[in-house]
């Protein structure tokens, strides 16, 4: 009796390889080692650097459009705005030239008793015209990218201003940009004083746009709504007497011994992409400091003297009052 044939299966035309699940699996455990092993380790900085570096390029071409499109913006600007704006300029520039008068004669005084105190003198740090590439995607960071990085020797830390105030801080490096971190961020702190009375605090961001948080404030401190709160300088990175904020809102409760302050940022980066990126200030070597040592060489000379002298009965004769005039 003839054996009836088995049924075979057509052979898929494709091979099909793991399961999506089974992909899904091995690449989230991928990444997650990859994050780890660069948050303890940073064996990725280098290579985040280089790709950072490669999508340069891209990265202009993206922008290409948007630069166009502002540019011709400008280009097409009306007339009678430019020339109400140059009015406008030419009459603060009056004005500013006025103040910068008793400005130079208070320069002047100011470093004619620094120099008669000993005090240290502060040299004008240089700056940096940067550009602003765009905004932080992220909700909870108060972020922006500018278009100068380790190429323009800018290192981390630098302090970045604009035309009315302190707007963050460099805290990232690239090859062609760098990452600035605002004032508002809620990891960000900026040592400021009042501008009424010199009081210092330190002001610290809310993780909101538009307020700083002053905390850790006695319930009885002499701070008014309206006050003008200024770099302090104390901490070496940004220069003294920038703007930072205004006072906006003063709670004192009786059952808490502090109040709660809160400031408005005087700067921004909504209404402009231009910022100045500001070096970290240098200090000049005091003149009391090298008067102090050659005072201590000439006292640790005369006592080497004294011990190599021989000893004498006769006792040293005088010497007037006004032998050495």
């Amino acid at each position: 009796m003839p054996r009836a044939l088995e049924p075979q299966q057509t052979p898929s035309f494709f091979v099909r390889g793991p399961s999506p699940f089974a992909r899904l699996v091995f690449f989230s455990a991928l990444s997650l080692a990859l994050i780890a092993t660069d948050s303890r380790l940073h064996y990725l900085v280098e290579v985040r650097q280089g790709f950072v570096a490669l999508l340069h390029p891209l990265q202009l071409v993206a922008n290409a459009p948007f630069n166009l499109y502002h540019a011709t913006a400008e280009f097409l600007t009306a007339h009678s705005t430019l020339i109400s704006n140059n009015r406008e300029l030419t009459q603060q520039s009056l004005e500013q030239g006025a103040r910068l008068q008793k400005l130079k004669d208070l320069e002047n005084e100011n470093e004619h008793l620094r120099t008669l105190l000993g005090a240290s003198q502060v040299l004008a740090q240089p700056a940096r015209l940067g550009e602003i590439l765009h905004m932080g995607r992220d909700p909870f960071t108060h972020k922006i990218m500018v278009n100068l990085g380790s190429r323009q020797n800018i290192i981390a830390g630098q302090a970045v201003v604009d035309g009315d105030g302190v707007i963050g801080q460099v805290t990232r490096v690239f090859p062609y940009s760098s990452e600035v971190t605002l004032i508002t961020d809620k990891d960000l702190s900026i040592p400021v004083q009042v501008e009424r009375n010199g009081l210092r605090a330190i002001a610290f961001g809310s993780g909101r746009d538009d307020v700083l948080d002053l905390p850790y404030l006695p319930a009885n401190v002499d701070i008014r709504k309206g006050d003008r709160l200024i770099t302090s300088g104390i901490d070496g990175i940004y220069p003294v007497g920038l703007g930072v904020a205004e006072v906006v809102n003063i709670e004192r409760n009786p059952d808490s011994p502090f109040a709660l302050i809160s400031s408005k940022p005087i700067a921004g980066v909504k209404n402009h992409r231009q910022v100045l990126l500001v070096g970290i200030p240098k200090i000049e070597p005091s003149l009391g400091t090298v008067v102090n040592r050659s005072a201590t060489s000439r006292t640790a000379a005369q006592k080497k003297n004294r011990k190599d002298q021989p000893a004498s009965s006769t006792p040293p004769a005088r010497v007037p009052a006004n032998a050495n005039r």
